[in-house]
C-alpha cells in the first residue's frame, strides 16, 4: 500500500528531468529563489551597518570594519546556494563551485576577453585619459611595474574597497550566488535582467549616509540615487551576461574593478575638450566595436560548453549557445 505522502508533490522531488533530458524546475522554486536572493541581498547590505559609527563611509576605520562584516557574509554566501539546492531538490551535474563560476576550464580566456571587451567600450574615456595624462607611455609602464606603487595602493583603504573587496564580494554575492538560483525558475535572459534589480536596490543604502551627513539637498540626493540605481542595474545586467556566457566569476570581477577605476564616462568634459572631435569619435567607435564584439568575445565555446549555470536552464536560450 502506498502512503499518502508519497503521492504529494513537493520541492524535494528529484524528478526534474524530462524524457528528452531537459531540466524541469520543481513547483514553487521561483518563490524560494527570489526570497533567497532577497535574504542574501539584505544580509550583504545589513552587514555594512552592524557597526555603529558617527564617521563617514570613507573613513579608514569604517572601511576596515565593513571589510570584516562583508567578507564574513560573502564567505557564507555559498551556504545560501547550498541550502537552496537542498531545499528545492535541484541536483545539477556541475559542482557547487562550478555553478558559482569557480573552475579551471576556460580560465585564461575568462581573464582576458571580458576585460578586453569592457576596455573597448571605454575606448573614448581611455583616449581622453591618455591625452590629459602628464606622463608618457613608458612612464606609465614603469609605474605599473613598480612594486612600491602597488604597496601604496594596498595600504589605501579606499583603493582596496573600490578595486578589490567591493568587486569580489559583490560579484560573488549578486552574480555567482544569485544567478544559479534564478536561472532554474526563469530563462537565463530573464535571470540576467532580474538579478541586477537586487544589485541596484542594494546601492540605495548610500542615500541613508548622504542624508545622515547632509551631503546635499534631499531632492539632489534622491536624484543621484535614481541615477546610481539605473547605472548599477545596467552594469549588473552586463556582468550577469558575462557570467552566464562564460560560466566564470573572474571576468565579472575584473570588469567591475576596471569600471570602478574608470567611473562613469565624463561626457561633459569630453564636450569641452580641445580635441573633442577626436575623443567623441573614439566614444562612438568604442560603443560600435563593443556591440560588434559583445557576442563573439563571450562565445561559450571559448569557456567550455555548456557553461555550468546554463545546465540549470529549463528552456534553451541564445545566451547559452555558441
Amino acid at each position: 500500500m502506498v502512503e499518502d505522502d508519497d503521492l504529494t508533490p513537493n520541492l524535494m522531488s528529484n524528478q526534474m528531468w524530462s524524457s528528452n533530458g531537459e531540466f524541469v524546475p520543481p513547483d514553487g522554486i521561483c518563490w524560494v529563489s527570489v526570497l533567497s536572493c532577497l535574504l542574501l541581498a539584505c544580509s550583504y547590505v545589513g552587514s555594512l551597518y552592524v557597526w555603529r559609527s558617527d564617521l563617514p563611509r570613507d573613513h579608514p576605520a569604517v572601511i576596515k570594519r565593513r571589510f570584516t562584516s562583508v567578507l564574513i557574509v560573502s564567505a557564507l554566501s555559498p551556504v545560501f546556494v547550498w541550502t537552496w539546492k537542498v531545499y528545492t531538490g535541484v541536483m545539477p551535474g556541475p559542482s557547487l563551485l562550478a555553478l558559482m563560476g569557480i573552475r579551471f576550464e576556460g580560465l585564461i580566456p575568462a581573464i582576458i576577453l571580458p576585460l578586453l571587451l569592457t576596455m573597448v567600450l571605454f575606448l573614448g574615456p581611455l583616449i581622453q585619459l591618455a591625452m590629459d595624462c602628464p606622463w608618457g607611455f613608458m612612464d606609465g609602464i614603469r609605474v605599473a611595474l613598480d612594486p612600491w606603487f602597488w604597496a601604496l595602493c594596498l595600504r589605501d583603504m579606499r583603493w582596496l574597497r573600490n578595486q578589490v573587496v567591493a568587486p569580489l564580494t559583490e560579484e560573488l554575492v549578486f552574480r555567482a550566488c544569485m544567478l544559479p538560483m534564478l536561472v532554474p525558475c526563469a530563462s537565463p535572459s530573464t535571470a540576467m535582467l532580474t538579478c541586477p534589480l537586487f544589485f541596484g536596490v542594494a546601492h540605495f543604502h548610500h542615500v541613508i549616509e548622504l542624508l545622515r551627513f547632509r551631503q546635499g539637498t534631499v531632492s539632489g540626493i534622491f536624484l543621484a540615487a535614481v541615477f546610481q540605481f539605473s547605472y548599477t542595474a545596467v552594469f549588473g545586467a552586463y556582468t550577469a551576461f558575462i557570467f552566464i556566457r562564460t560560466g566564470h566569476l573572474v571576468g565579472p570581477v575584473l570588469c567591475h574593478s576596471f569600471c570602478n577605476h574608470m567611473g562613469f564616462p565624463a561626457l561633459s568634459t569630453a564636450l569641452e575638450h580641445p580635441h573633442r572631435l577626436t575623443i567623441l569619435s573614439c566614444y562612438l567607435l568604442g560603443v560600435l566595436l563593443f556591440l560588434l564584439l559583445l557576442f563573439p568575445l563571450t562565445d561559450p565555446l571559448y569557456y567550455g560548453l555548456p557553461t555550468p549555470v546554463c545546465t540549470l536552464a529549463s528552456v534553451p536560450s541564445s545566451l547559452c549557445i555558441s
